[in-house]
C-alpha cells in the first residue's frame, strides 16, 4: 500500500504546511503584503501570486500581472509612488502571471521573450496584449537610474520563461521552476521540458543572487531553496530509475488482460510511481509542503521523462 494517498483518493486532511515554508502573514484587510528588496525594488503578493516592481526616476517598471493581484498592484505602488507606469516586463506567455496586463499596463512599453510574443500572437487574447519589445538571448533594460538584466536560457517551464535579474539589489526573479519551501506544483511546475528544467534549476543554484521571487508561495526565497529543490529533483530522478529498472511488467495483472497493451503499461506504470513514491516518502514527506499533494504527479512525470526523453 503507499504511504501517501495516489490520484483521485479524497482524504480528510492534507499534511500541515512546515514552519519553513511559510511567510509573513497578508493583512486581511488590504489582502496583499510589500516585501521591500532594497533600491526602489519590491514584491508584492497575496502570499500565493507574486508580482514585482521597481521605481525610477520618471516611473514604474512592472514584472509580471497576474489576475489574482489586478487590484491589488495599483494600491501596493501607490503606497511607495504616485508615479506611473512605464514598462511592463513579461515573465512569460502564461495567463496565471499576466492575465491584467491589459488592465494595468496602459500605455506602458511590454517587454518580453521572442517566444512569448509568438505564443501571445496565437492566443490572441486582448487581456495579454503583445509585447512592443522583444529579444532574443539577453536584453538589459535600463531607466533612469534602475537596471534590469533580462536573459533567456531555453524551454523549461515553457518556451520564453524568462530570468530576470536586478543586479543593484542582488533578486532574481524566475517564475515557476523554484517554489521556496514547497513541492513544484504538479507534474513538475507542468514543464514542456524536464531535461531543461532540471538544468534551469541547477543554473538558478550557479547564479549570484540573495533573494528569489519566484512568482508563488508566500515568501521569497534564498541560494538555499534552491539547493533543496534541486536535491529534491535529483532525488526524485533516482527514485524513478531504480523504480523502472526493477519493476516487472504484468505483476498482479489479470491474465485475461494481457493482450491489452495499454492496460499492461498502465500497470506497470502505476507500479513504478507506487515504488518511487514510497521511496521519496521517508526523507521528504515532512520538508516541502505540499509534498502529499503532489509526489504522485512528480512520479508519474519523472519516470515517463526517463523513459522517453
Amino acid at each position: 500500500m503507499p504511504d501517501i494517498a495516489p490520484i483521485g483518493s479524497r482524504i480528510g486532511k492534507y499534511m500541515d504546511i512546515p514552519e519553513s515554508a511559510k511567510g509573513p502573514a497578508v493583512d486581511p484587510a488590504k489582502g496583499y503584503r510589500i516585501q521591500d528588496l532594497g533600491k526602489g525594488l519590491y514584491m508584492v503578493t497575496d502570499n500565493i501570486y507574486q508580482a514585482m516592481f521597481m521605481v525610477h526616476e520618471q516611473g514604474v517598471i512592472l514584472v509580471d500581472a497576474p489576475p489574482s493581484l489586478a487590484a491589488h498592484i495599483p494600491k501596493a505602488i501607490a503606497e511607495v509612488t504616485r508615479k506611473p507606469v512605464t514598462h511592463l516586463v513579461y515573465s512569460h506567455a502564461h495567463i496565471d502571471h499576466i492575465g491584467a496586463a491589459q488592465a494595468l499596463a496602459g500605455k506602458a512599453t511590454i517587454v518580453a521573450h521572442e517566444e512569448t510574443l509568438r505564443l501571445l500572437q496565437q492566443a490572441a487574447d486582448p487581456k495579454r496584449p503583445l509585447p512592443n519589445i522583444t529579444f532574443k538571448d539577453r536584453y538589459t533594460l535600463k531607466v533612469g537610474g534602475q537596471r534590469l538584466e533580462l536573459s533567456y536560457h531555453g524551454n523549461a517551464h515553457e518556451p520564453g520563461n524568462i530570468f530576470i535579474h536586478a543586479p543593484e539589489q542582488r533578486t532574481l526573479m524566475v517564475v515557476d521552476v523554484v517554489f521556496p519551501g514547497w513541492m513544484p506544483w504538479r507534474r513538475l511546475a507542468l514543464a514542456q521540458d524536464v531535461p531543461g528544467y532540471f538544468a534551469q534549476v541547477k543554473l538558478i543554484e550557479s547564479l549570484d543572487f540573495d533573494v528569489l521571487v519566484s512568482g508563488h508561495v508566500a515568501r521569497t526565497g534564498t541560494k538555499a531553496d534552491v539547493t533543496l529543490q534541486r536535491e529534491f529533483i535529483e532525488d526524485l530522478k533516482a527514485a524513478a530509475g531504480q523504480a523502472l529498472g526493477s519493476t516487472a511488467l504484468g505483476v498482479g495483472l489479470n491474465p485475461a488482460d494481457g493482450s491489452n497493451p495499454w492496460a499492461v503499461f498502465d500497470n506497470y506504470i502505476d507500479r513504478v510511481a507506487l515504488q518511487c513514491v514510497n521511496t521519496l516518502t521517508p526523507k521528504w514527506g515532512k520538508r516541502l509542503a505540499a509534498f502529499d499533494v503532489y509526489i504522485w504527479d512528480q512520479c508519474y512525470t519523472m519516470e515517463q521523462s526517463l523513459r522517453l526523453d
